[in-house]
């Protein structure tokens, strides 16, 4: 362990080589420099970095430890005490900053996920066969697009599972879905397309992301039917933002009218259309699961997936199907802005894909949350009677809409008294004025029995709203024991 650059001693001070040693030590500990618990190196070791006697750091590291800055651990060396702290640092916000979670028992805010799921033994299994096999050649710079290996399995499945008309060359593999939001974002400008129009509801981070990359958001309503191609074409833009596998927040997939309308749209103004599959790996209904609007597009559709849903967010590894025109744009922005993603995470998920083992997790995933989406909708049935889920039974949250007379904040309010935390659906709308009230409810976080009890007490929380409905069993006892 070598630390010489952060020590600076001079033989013609007329302090000693220990007090200088010291004196800086001290003061690396009280800038922040030298964290709580950091393990200093031996004092052979500093004596040979610093060109002095050991016993100089011997007692140098001696006083420091009288004085209560240093501990030594036999068999763990010298390290700073970990009881002390510097100032700490001040906090930027972020667009994920949703303000401070409260702590409560039951989390039914959308986008969580269960990271027990993550199949580690699989992911350990295939990164060892990548480790053992991978050529030197696949550890250098990435090429921008990403490795070949990655995008030719994620080309397969996706043709295989969602009906993308892609060849591997069109996917460029990205590091999450912002990453690749913030590369199109970047793109789009310099076509002419100044401004992305975007579902309302949707995510209000997403469209402040948008923004601050600087394009202008137009909002556009969304119906039982998806997106209105009619609202949208009024608006004058050539690039829209869409979820039509799972529309999020309402849940409501994209019609088949609507498909084609909006795939003439995008022909019509020379434009694209960006198509965020954000949970297209999870559909619980009966009927027939929908292919990918890139499908009927390829030249007018950007396709954009994610790991995030199907395994776990940290791993920031997604992908977009981009069409040829296209392409060119974005590889030259890639190679201006980063140098690629992980060649090790995407050559594992790669042999994920190949062996099989993806599909294997996720049908036990599917089986899982199937079961979790049919608890949710008999807690609602049960407790909130006068609600209905919109939409199929599909993804990874769902959208409980409200009777009209409903208090969507006080409701809010009451569930998060009882330790219920939940958004309401307004939250996600851009005009938010006359939009009926709901909540935005994840459910693969809570095991079964906790997504009932959450229900329970919203129902609580309900039955206590002025104006509503009374109902004997569950939810009567439940408010009088809450």
């Amino acid at each position: 362990m070598s630390w010489q650059a952060s020590i600076e001693i001079s033989r013609d001070s007329g302090e000693s080589l220990t007090a200088q040693v010291q004196r800086t030590i001290k003061r690396e500990i009280s800038d922040g420099v030298l964290h709580p618990g950091t393990r200093l190196p031996s004092t052979r070791r500093l004596a040979d970095d610093l060109d002095v006697s050991r016993s100089v750091v011997v007692e140098a590291y001696g006083q420091l430890v009288a004085e209560g800055y240093l501990e030594a651990v036999q068999g763990s060396g010298t390290r700073v005490v970990r009881h002390l702290s510097a100032a700490p640092a001040p906090v930027v916000p972020t667009l994920l900053d949703e303000g401070q979670v409260p702590s409560v028992r039951w989390d039914l805010r959308s986008g969580t996920v269960n990271v027990a799921h993550f199949p580690y033994r699989e992911w350990l299994g295939c990164g060892q066969r990548v480790l053992r096999t991978v050529r030197q050649g696949d550890l250098g710079y990435p090429p921008p697009s990403g490795v070949p290996a990655m995008r030719e399995e994620v080309a397969r499945y996706l043709g295989r599972v969602r009906g993308v008309r892609a060849a591997p060359g069109q996917v460029m593999v990205v590091s999450g879905f912002a990453h690749g939001l913030g590369l199109l974002c970047a793109a789009l400008p310099s076509l002419g397309m100044t401004t992305l129009a975007m579902e309302d509801p949707g995510l209000p981070r997403q469209r402040a992301f948008v923004r601050e990359a600087g394009m202008r958001t137009v909002p556009v309503p969304v119906d039982e039917d998806g997106i209105d191609v009619q609202a949208l074409a009024r608006t004058g833009a050539r690039a829209v933002f869409v979820t039509p596998f799972h529309q999020f927040p309402t849940g409501v997939t994209l019609s088949p009218e609507r498909r084609e309308a909006l795939v003439r749209w995008a022909r019509d103004v020379d434009g694209y259309v960006i198509e965020d599959d954000y949970d297209g790996d999870f559909w619980f209904d009966r009927r027939a699961r929908p292919l990918a609007l890139q499908r009927l597009a390829p030249e007018r559709v950007v396709y954009a997936g994610t790991s995030s849903k199907s395994l776990v967010p940290a791993l920031r590894l997604g992908w977009l199907v981009v069409p040829r025109d296209l392409q060119p744009v974005l590889e030259r922005l890639r190679s201006q802005r980063d140098l690629g993603s992980d060649c090790l995470t995407q050559l594992t998920f790669a042999e994920l894909l190949r062996s099989g083992s993806f599909d294997r997790h996720l049908r036990r995933l599917r089986a899982r949350y199937a079961t979790r989406r049919k608890t949710l909708a008999d807690a609602v049935r049960q407790f909130l009677p006068e609600a209905r889920l919109d939409g199929p039974a599909a993804g990874l949250h769902a959208y409980v809409r409200l009777p009209r007379h409903t208090d969507e904040a006080a409701l809010v309010a009451g569930a998060l008294r009882r330790s219920v935390l939940v958004r309401g659906g307004r939250e996600f709308c851009a005009r938010p004025d006359g939009a009926r009230p709901a909540l935005v409810v994840g459910y693969t976080a809570l095991h079964r029995s906790g997504l009932a009890e959450a229900l329970r007490a919203v129902g609580a929380a309900h039955a206590e709203l002025p104006g509503a409905r009374r109902y004997p069993g569950p939810v009567r006892a439940a408010a009088r024991s809450a």
